[in-house]
Order: structure tokens, then C-alpha cells, then sequence
């Protein structure tokens, strides 16, 4: 009769978090250090197993693969959670005399908007890497990472807890050839990530792009596609021009036309866009022609653009 089969860690967040031992229940005292009294949450009272813990005393994981949350999504949880409570508690383990994130960072974050004192937790025992597989796989799962995103939370894996390709793809629930091709994309230069990042240019366009090894060869033809909105077949024959192309003898590859300093500029003015719009905006720059790109969720996030913009629809 052969063994059973070995179970893999980071089948799933439900799976892994079951796999993570709870913490010794909390005493009484404990409780009342977590809990204040006279302060409540807006949520429902948490079910058996979990504890009401105050928001001031939770942290962010150092291992959050998430680079950015943005501001319209997380007033729209806020909201969410303000209409209907909290419906899936987050997790975290004890970190001193303080609380560490393993999963749920955006409503941790939406209960401090909302200025809640108290949120409901599970708090588990679980080693640095399994913290940081559990929090990945959150994100993964539920929070959608972009694709930079996810490369980075891989590549963190693998660089902190000294694991190979094939070991981070065990500890997520992932083949390994998703873990390598997604750890590719980190091979493009920032300019490029960037514009994976802000769904400018999807993954496909980027596999394409890594063909071309002149970096900057390949920034020329990712800002072409993104102007004349190719798709990844496109892509694939100007990518094919791009290579078979030589500069002429003594020549030299012409380099993009946005210096240093103009795309410091233009990352500024990005970010005060952002800012001032509460929306992801995405400026493409070049000597003679540019475009913004403003993205919205749904219509009445289109709406309140509009407003915002002082257009009237």
C-alpha cells in the first residue's frame, strides 16, 4: 500500500491558515488590553476562536508583496465594511507585545480610516515563512495583486527564506513554470515594470518585450505599443523588426527621448494626479507627444471623476 500523499503547503489561504496554529487562548487580561472598555467595533461580534484586538496595537507585515493600495478602493471597503460589518476577520500573530499581519492588511487599514478602535482577528502561531506565504496567497487570492506585485512577493520568498523556484511554488499552491515566468518580468527595467504595473502593458506584451536585449531598444518599442495600442501579436512582428534592425557601422542605438530629470518630473506629476484625483493616473511622455491615462471603477467612479474634472456628463 503506497503512502499517502504529502498534503502542500499554500493550497489555499483557508488551508494554510488551518495548517497555522492558533495561539494559546487569550486571558482575561489580555483581552481587556485588546479591547478597552467603552470601545466597540461596528462589526458583529467575532465567532469562537476569534478576539476583538485594538487596531493601534496590530502592525503591517514587513513581508506585504503589495506596493500600493489605492485610495478608491479602500474607501469603498471602508464603506462596505460601514454598511455591513466585517465579514472575514484578519489574521495575525503576537509579535512582542504587539500583533504582526499576516492577512488582511486593506480592511486592517479600512478600520483605521473608519477610526474603529477594536477589529476582529485570529491570532496564530506561524514561522516568518509561512507568514509570508500566507500573506502572498491573501493577496493572491483575494486582493489581486498586479503582476510586478506578484513577482516581487515570489522573489521575496525566495531571497528571505533561502528557497528555490520550486519550493516558493510549493509554498503557494503554484506550478513551478508560473513562479519563473512571473520572476521574469523582473528583468525589465523600472520604466517597463511600471507600465505592467498600471495595466499599460499586460503580461503577454512583456514576454514579448523581454525578447529585445537592448534596454533601451526596448523601452522605444513598449512606448509604440502602448501609443498605437497593439496587441501581443503585433508586438511580437515590431519586436521582430526591432531585433533584425542594426545600427549603422560606428552608429549607435538611439536612445529614448525623455532624459533623467523629464521622467522625475513626470513621476512627480503622476503621484499628484493620483492624489488629487483618488484614482491611478499614468502619464506617457515623450519630446513632441504624450498621453494621461486616468483609471476608474464603474460609473459612478467615472462620475465622480467627471465632477472632480468640473465636466459635466
Amino acid at each position: 500500500m503506497s503512502a499517502a500523499p504529502k498534503s502542500r503547503l499554500g493550497r489555499g489561504l483557508g488551508g494554510l491558515i488551518a495548517a497555522a496554529r492558533p495561539a494559546t487562548p487569550a486571558s482575561p487580561a489580555l483581552a481587556s488590553a485588546t479591547a478597552p472598555a467603552g470601545e466597540t467595533a461596528a462589526a458583529a461580534t467575532p465567532a469562537v476562536g476569534y478576539l476583538e484586538v485594538a487596531v493601534h496595537l496590530i502592525e503591517p507585515s514587513p513581508y506585504q508583496a503589495r506596493r500600493e493600495i489605492p485610495s478608491e478602493q479602500l474607501h469603498e471597503l471602508a464603506e462596505s465594511i460601514r454598511a455591513e460589518g466585517l465579514l472575514q476577520p484578519v489574521v495575525v500573530r503576537k509579535a512582542g507585545d504587539r500583533f504582526q499581519l499576516i492577512a488582511g492588511e486593506r480592511r486592517w487599514r479600512a478600520f483605521q480610516l473608519l477610526k474603529i478602535k477594536s477589529i476582529p482577528a485570529r491570532i496564530v502561531e506561524a514561522s516568518n515563512a509561512s507568514s509570508a506565504a500566507l500573506g502572498l496567497i491573501e493577496n493572491l487570492q483575494r486582493e489581486g495583486l498586479n503582476a510586478i506585485e506578484e513577482a516581487h512577493g515570489y522573489a521575496s520568498l525566495i531571497r528571505d527564506f533561502d528557497l528555490t523556484q520550486e519550493n516558493a511554488a510549493e509554498r503557494v499552491g503554484k506550478g513551478r513554470a508560473t513562479v519563473a515566468n512571473a520572476l521574469r518580468l523582473l528583468s525589465l527595467d523600472a520604466e517597463l515594470q511600471g507600465y505592467v504595473a498600471k495595466n499599460l502593458l499586460t503580461v503577454g506584451h512583456a514576454k514579448v518585450l523581454l525578447g529585445i536585449d537592448d534596454a533601451a531598444q526596448r523601452s522605444l518599442v513598449a512606448r509604440r505599443v502602448i501609443e498605437d495600442g497593439l496587441s501581443v501579436r503585433a508586438t511580437e512582428k515590431l519586436t521582430e523588426t526591432a531585433r533584425s534592425a542594426r545600427p549603422a557601422a560606428g552608429g549607435r542605438t538611439p536612445k529614448p527621448g525623455v532624459s533623467s530629470k523629464d521622467a522625475a518630473t513626470v513621476t512627480g506629476i503622476e503621484r499628484k494626479l493620483t492624489s488629487h484625483l483618488g484614482a491611478r493616473v499614468a502619464i506617457l511622455h515623450s519630446p513632441k507627444k504624450g498621453r494621461i491615462v486616468i483609471e476608474y471603477r464603474g460609473n459612478e467612479d467615472l462620475q465622480r471623476l467627471l465632477e472632480k474634472l468640473g465636466i459635466e456628463a
